[in-house]
């Protein structure tokens, strides 16, 4: 406070008006003497009057701020009465005024500085009244104890802002650095601007001085000067005419190339239409060809067995029909029957089947898939592979859901299915968990390694990928499931988890993350106990399909009720593999896209939907037999995945998560009372066998008695 008044009376002093004389400029400095020796400053003490105490010396700090207020400003009262223009006095009062600011602006500084003293002068003082007025000395160790913590906790901000202004100072620094070197290019670049400069005004004195002094030349005579006048004039026209000829070739060049590029857009246009009419005509080419195999088979079947000359050349016409191929027909580059082999995934479009009348069937079912793709090709399928690519960072949302429906275009199915997987595994996953998997099972024999390597063999036969001896695929399949069986002892292993991993394999490629996707699949997607040794929660859906089927399509499950025909040896295998052995691939993997996302309930929209599709089928056959026999293959027969779609997902609704878990809770109950009930008379049952194998063994006992006694 010594200090502060002291710069704002040497702020005073140094703006006071001249004239003034010294005596009175030197007043207040006498007054502040005293100050000097201000027993607060550290080091200097008065030798001969007694240390004050902070009331005290805040008293006379008071008194001398009076004092100096008083004398702050003495020609109040001798500097009116100079003579003194009137500029001089008004310069004089707007001085005062200044003066006077400064002067309240330090009094209000000053007061501040007083009251925080003041708020710390009392925050001491209560806490020593507490620390005296503590009864005991725990009491007074705890206060001293909180002192230490507030001091403690002083430091450490203390230290956090002496960080943060030596960081403050290390940015300063930067930045004087940053301005250093803009300033040394600023610098070169006004010197080289400066030079620059300095090389026009050179250049326009020696113009100037080649006008007003041009050199001596000497005069040529008159006629070399007209010929050369008049040959430049002459290069001069022929450069003008060069360049009005340039001009009218750049016009035509531009006309030209604007009639190209019209006739390029109108070919482009015509080639699309003529690919768009081209698709059309291999699309009814397909639909022609699957009704004549349609035909042939309906005559097959109206012929039966019977061997004369129009069953024969039936079968003749069958038999070219599946080896005919358009390539081999038709002598141009295109090709009017475009099915391959094997599809995008490694399934044959249409498998060997033993019986001709299968292998006829699937036939007939690729040239119907194909016409599909082909119809649909530029009105569904583009646009949707456009929205595909528009989307950016993958989130749950109803779009999202929407596009997942409408199926996952190959290019981006893998990317959406990790992140789908990551999606249900999150809480799951650690890294380098499926490497130690890996290497405890090297370490020793896990008990189900033995189904497995059964099993591999067993694994989509009708895939390239899984029956080529030099495929990796298998033993990436192996690696798979027996990691897997690590992962959870309490399944290890279960038929039909191998197809689930193959169709994970096919589209991640990658061994984690097929993995991943198995596990995905058996603990967050798929109910408790649906691979478990009693398989409890697939039966439980095997009953619920059943009266989701009697609500949704009554008339259909009267149609079977009628003929005896359980459903569920058809189904049960669908919801334990997820339709892996039934639908083709090309509408497998959209039930896929959609089953990863929104779980089980799209495994029963799509059962309901299968159904639907060949309802009319169905309700035609009038024998157990034939129905049964339909629904072995009839799976097979689905080839519209959009009208598919729109079933499963339109025509089910509504279709509610509560009610499916609500019928599930209820046939749960039912079920394991009739386990229960079972595992009683299994008890009751060997009970008496035993009683009856206890009387046996007494009765020959009794026998062989009498045998010795006689």
């Amino acid at each position: 406070m010594h200090n502060i008044r002291g710069n704002k009376q040497a702020q005073a002093t140094g703006h006071e008006p001249p004239g003034e004389d010294s005596p009175q400029s030197g007043e207040p400095q006498r007054e502040e003497q005293p100050l000097a020796s201000d027993p607060t400053t550290p080091g200097r003490e008065p030798e001969d009057s007694p240390k004050p105490g902070p009331k005290s010396s805040l008293t006379i700090s008071f008194v001398q701020k009076a004092k100096r207020q008083n004398n702050t400003f003495p020609f109040f009262s001798e500097g009116i009465t100079w003579n003194r223009t009137a500029q001089e006095k008004v310069a004089a009062l707007e001085q005062q005024v200044l003066m006077l600011t400064k002067e309240l602006k330090s009094q209000k500084e000053l007061v501040k500085i007083l009251h925080k003293a003041l708020e710390a002068a009392q925050q001491e003082k209560r806490a020593s009244s507490a620390y005296l007025a503590a009864a005991e000395d725990k009491d007074r160790l705890e206060l001293v104890r909180h002192k230490v913590r507030q001091i403690a906790e002083l430091g450490r901000q203390v230290e956090a802002l002496e960080q943060e202004r030596e960081s403050l100072a290390h940015t300063a620094s930067l930045r004087e650095q940053e301005v250093q070197e803009l300033q040394q290019h600023v610098q070169l670049l006004m010197d080289k601007n400066h030079a620059k400069q300095q090389v026009i005004c050179k250049l326009s004195e020696k113009v100037t001085q080649d006008f007003t002094h041009p050199p001596d030349q000497s005069p040529l005579p008159p006629d070399a000067a007209d010929r050369d006048f008049l040959s430049q004039q002459e290069k001069i026209e022929h450069l003008k005419d060069d360049m009005e000829a340039y001009r009218t070739q750049n016009r035509f060049l531009n006309s030209e190339i604007h009639q190209v590029t019209k006739i390029w857009r109108k070919v482009a246009e015509k080639e699309k239409a003529l690919l768009t009419k081209c698709a059309y005509l291999q699309a009814r080419n397909c639909q022609v060809e699957s009704k004549y195999l349609a035909g042939l088979r309906r005559l097959q079947e109206a012929l039966g067995d019977e061997t004369s000359e129009c069953s024969e050349l039936l079968r003749q016409l069958v038999q070219e029909a599946l080896q005919w191929e358009a390539g081999e027909a038709s002598s141009d580059s295109i090709e009017l029957s475009p099915i391959s082999k094997y599809d995008e995934y490694g399934f044959l479009t249409v498998p060997d089947y033993e019986v001709e009348d299968l292998k006829l069937l699937a036939k007939i079912q690729a040239l119907e898939v194909r016409s599909h793709h082909l119809l649909g090709l530029e009105a569904v399928d583009r646009p949707l592979r456009e929205r595909w690519a528009a989307l950016g960072e993958l989130v749950p949302s109803a779009e999202l859901k929407q596009l997942l429906r409408a199926g996952v275009p190959r290019e981006h199915r893998p990317r959406v299915w990790r992140w789908l997987v990551h999606l249900r595994v999150q809480h799951l996953h650690t890294p380098g968990c499926y490497q130690e998997l890996l290497s405890r099972g090297r370490a020793r024999e896990h008990p189900a390694a033995r189904q497995i390597e059964l099993d591999l063999n067993r694994t989509f036969p009708n895939n390239k990928h899984f029956t080529c001896p030099t495929s990796s695929f298998p033993d990436k399949l192996r690696r798979v499931l027996l990691a897997f069986s690590w992962q959870n002892p309490t399944i290890g292993y279960c038929q039909g988890l191998n197809r689930l991993a193959a169709i994970a394999l096919l589209v991640l490629e990658e061994e984690e993350s097929a993995f991943w996707c198995l596990v995905a699949i058996v603990e967050t997607i798929m109910p408790t106990d649906y691979y478990s040794n009693t398989l409890t929660a697939s039966q439980v859906d095997q009953r619920v399909l059943q009266d989701l089927l009697s609500e949704k399509l009554p008339r259909l499950m009267a149609h079977l009720g009628q003929h005896h025909v359980d459903l569920s040896l058809i189904t049960f295998n669908w919801f334990l593999v997820v339709f892996a052995d039934s639908l083709i691939s090309n509408i497998l993997l959209r039930v896929w896209d959609a089953f990863l996302y929104e779980g089980t309930k799209v495994v029963f929209r799509y059962a309901l939907a299968v159904f639907k599709y060949n309802e009319k089928e169905i309700l035609r056959l009038h024998n157990g037999l034939e129905i049964y026999q339909y629904l072995r293959f009839f799976t097979k027969t689905i080839s519209n995945s959009r009208k598919l779609m729109t079933i499963a997902f339109n025509d089910m609704n509504p279709f509610r998560m509560k009610q499916l878990q609500q019928l599930r809770m209820v046939h749960r109950e039912r079920l394991e009372a009739e386990l229960r009930e079972l595992e009683q008379l299994k008890a009751e049952y060997m009970e008496r066998r035993t009683s009856q194998r206890r009387a046996m063994s007494e009765g020959c006992a009794s026998e062989d008695e009498v045998e010795g006694e006689a």
